[in-house]
């Protein structure tokens, strides 16, 4: 373990890292969130914190209902905390912003428009006049190598081409912040491979911040710059790993670096440690019940 970076994200100020000039810096400072399920609260996160500098692509991992995708819903300003802090570039979240984005894991494309209509969709929800919106359509469609498919008809297009077309869509919007929320979960493992490699491309050019929900430790530390590792619910950071390895990063390079395999055995083996932790302790209490 002496190899790997582990830090402290609340020693981690984003407020004093080097901002850049897209990406958005972010504060989650002792939040917690709490649930109604019928008459009974459910408590989602717990005195979470975490910093995130401007420009850092930070994965969010952890057991199943651990709030992973609460962390997204708070950044995003569609859900309000409970209690704590939410501060994009230093202002209270609020209610939603501009320039954030939003990726889910399905791509939520409009069957009813063609490709290049659905990259202007949310240009046109903020007023873009038509040739603008046309033109950077188009411009984000050849980047992501669908420029010759602005006129089809999405249910067309194969299931990797369609979460392209959403990735268009989101990056139209020059977001300084953006959301994804497992957003290659349901491609087979070739196309996704294909999908985060090119996306990373993508982002590495743009700089923005990224926070990225996922189940896939592979996927976490070839794309990320730091690993937030949480615990079973209530969702608190457990660890926050630094992953050093060199930009760009490709697919082939993964199983033969053997800093790569050691974050991707460390951080497999603290996440069952947390599993099994937390499967005692939900039988414990229900032979207490009993």
């Amino acid at each position: 373990m002496s190899r790997l970076n582990v830090t402290d994200s609340r020693e981690m100020s984003a407020a004093d890292a080097p901002a850049a000039d897209i990406g958005a810096r972010i504060e989650l400072d002792s939040v917690a969130q709490v649930f109604m399920h019928g008459t009974e609260p459910v408590t989602a996160l717990w005195d979470f914190s975490l910093s995130i500098p401007a420009g850092q692509f930070v994965s969010l991992v952890g057991p199943s209902g651990c709030g992973k995708t609460t962390v997204l819903g708070l950044l995003s300003g569609l859900v309000a905390a409970s209690d704590g802090r939410v501060l994009v570039d230093g202002k209270q979240v609020t209610s939603p912003r501009r320039d954030v984005s939003y990726m889910f894991a399905r791509d939520c494309l409009m069957p009813w428009r063609s490709v290049r209509k659905n990259v202007e969709f949310g240009m046109q929800a903020r007023g873009v006049g038509k040739s603008e919106r046309r033109a950077v359509a188009d411009e984000w469609l050849e980047r992501v190598g669908l420029g010759a498919y602005g006129n089809s008809q999405i249910s067309k297009l194969s299931q990797g081409m369609r979460q392209r077309v959403a990735i268009a869509r989101t990056l139209a919007l020059t977001p300084r912040l953006i959301l994804m929320d497992e957003p290659f979960a349901a491609l087979d493992a070739q196309t996704r491979a294909f999908q985060q490699e090119h996306f990373t491309r993508l982002w590495e050019k743009l700089g923005c911040t990224v926070v990225f929900v996922t189940h896939d430790l592979t996927e976490a530390v070839r794309l990320s710059d730091r690993v937030v590792l949480m615990g079973s619910r209530p969702g608190r950071v457990l660890e926050d790993v630094q992953i050093d390895l060199p930009r760009p990063r490709r697919l082939a390079d993964d199983l033969s670096d053997a800093k790569f395999v050691e974050y991707h055995t460390y951080l497999a083996t603290r996440l069952a440690k947390e599993v099994h932790a937390n499967a005692r302790s939900a039988g414990g209490a229900d032979e207490d019940g009993e």
